[in-house]
C-alpha cells in the first residue's frame, strides 16, 4: 500500500460504526468517560510532521478534556537520550507539545530506539517533570486513580523480549536489554492481570503483536510470549507503535491498536483481521466508559480518518 493511501473499505466501515460514537458517548456523559490520546514513534526535533501532529493533539485534548497521553515508545530518535539534561528533552518534547491541553500526565513506554541511549534517564526525568510519567520500565496505570475504576492499564517494556537486540553484545542496546529480567516481567504481567478486577484490561507497549507494517509486521517473540497472556486474561486491547502508521486489527478477541505515526511514516498493508490501516502521520484518541471504547484516528491535519466503537464483550476469532 503506498504512502497516504487509505484502505477505503475499512474507513467506510469505521465511519459507519462511528455514526454511533456521539450518541454512545453522549448517553454516558454523566459517567464521565475516560479520554486519552495515544502517540508513538515521535521524537524528531519537531520534524516529519511531529510538530503538526502535536498541534492537532492539543486541539483534540482541549475539545475532549483528555486526562492523559499514552506514549508508546521510540520517544527520541535515533539514539534515545543520554541524561535528564539531554537537549532532546526540549527539542523533541517540551518545545513541541506546548499546548496547555497537553500539560497532563504522559504515561510513557520505552521503545527500541530509547534503548540505544540511557533508558534510566527517561525514568529519572519523571522526578523533574510535571507531566512525564515512567515510574519504572513496566508499570500499572490504575483507572481508579483517574476516576475510572472500570479500567486498568499495564505498560510493558518490550525491547528486552526481542531476541535480535541481544545479538551484538558490543552494542549499547544489547548491553541495556541484557540487564533486564524477561521472566520477571512476564510473571508480573500475568499476575497483575489476574489480580485486576477492572472491567477493561488494556496492555500497552512499544513493539507490535499483530501488524501489517512493511518495516516490522508481527513481532514473533510477542506473539509467542505476550499474545497468550492477553488472551488468557481476556484483555480487550493491546496498544503499540513500532510500525510507523495507524492500524486497528482484531485477532481472537483482542483489539490491536497501533499508533506509531507520531512523526515519520512508512508503508502498511492489510493482514488477517485488519479493520483499518493508513500510512499517514497522526495519533489516536480514545474515550472509554464501562461498556464501550470509542476509538478515533486523526491525521496531522486534524482530519478524522477512522472511528470505531469497541464493546467490552469478548469477540470470537475473525
Amino acid at each position: 500500500m503506498p504512502f497516504d493511501t487509505v484502505n477505503r473499505r475499512t474507513v467506510v466501515a469505521g465511519i459507519a460504526a462511528g455514526a454511533v460514537l456521539a450518541p454512545l458517548v453522549g448517553a454516558q456523559a454523566a459517567a464521565k468517560p475516560l479520554d486519552f490520546l495515544v502517540i508513538g514513534d515521535w521524537g524528531r526535533d519537531g520534524a516529519a510532521h511531529q510538530r503538526d501532529v502535536a498541534v492537532q493533539m492539543g486541539k483534540a485534548s482541549a475539545a475532549r478534556s483528555s486526562r492523559f497521553v499514552l506514549a508508546v515508545g521510540d520517544n527520541f530518535y535515533d539514539d534515545g537520550v543520554d541524561s535528564i539534561t539531554d537537549p532532546q528533552w526540549k527539542s523533541s518534547f517540551e518545545d513541541v507539545y506546548t499546548d496547555p491541553a497537553l500539560n497532563i500526565p504522559w504515561q510513557v513506554a520505552l521503545g527500541n530506539h530509547d534503548y540505544r541511549g540511557n533508558p534510566q534517564a527517561q525514568i529519572d526525568y519523571a522526578a523533574t517533570s510535571s507531566r512525564w510519567r515512567m515510574p519504572s520500565r513496566y508499570f500499572k496505570v490504575s483507572g481508579a486513580d483517574m476516576g475510572m475504576p472500570a479500567m486498568d492499564m499495564f505498560v510493558i517494556d518490550t525491547s528486552p523480549l526481542v531476541h535480535k537486540y541481544r545479538d551484538n553484545v558490543q552494542s549499547v542496546i544489547a548491553q541495556n536489554v541484557a540487564k533486564q529480567d524477561v521472566r520477571a516481567q512476564l510473571g508480573w504481567l500475568d499476575k497483575a492481570l489476574g489480580e485486576s478486577q477492572a472491567a477493561w484490561k488494556i496492555v500497552a507497549g512499544h513493539h507490535t503483536v499483530r501488524s501489517g507494517g512493511s518495516s516490522h509486521g508481527d513481532t514473533p517473540e510477542l506473539v509467542e510470549m505476550i499474545k497468550p497472556i492477553l488472551e488468557r486474561h481476556h484483555v480487550q486491547a493491546y496498544i503499540a507503535g513500532h510500525d510507523h502508521d495507524m492500524q486497528h486489527i482484531v485477532d481472537n478477541g483482542v483489539d490491536y491498536i497501533l499508533s506509531g505515526a507520531g512523526s515519520e511514516v512508512r508503508p502498511v498493508a492489510t493482514v488477517r483481521g485488519t479493520q483499518f490501516c493508513l500510512s499517514r502521520s497522526g495519533f489516536a484518541a480514545i474515550s472509554l466508559d464501562r461498556d464501550a471504547m470509542a476509538l478515533e484516528f486523526r491525521d496531522f491535519a486534524g482530519a478524522t480518518v477512522y472511528q470505531r466503537v469497541i464493546t467490552r464483550e469478548r469477540r470470537v476469532a475473525a
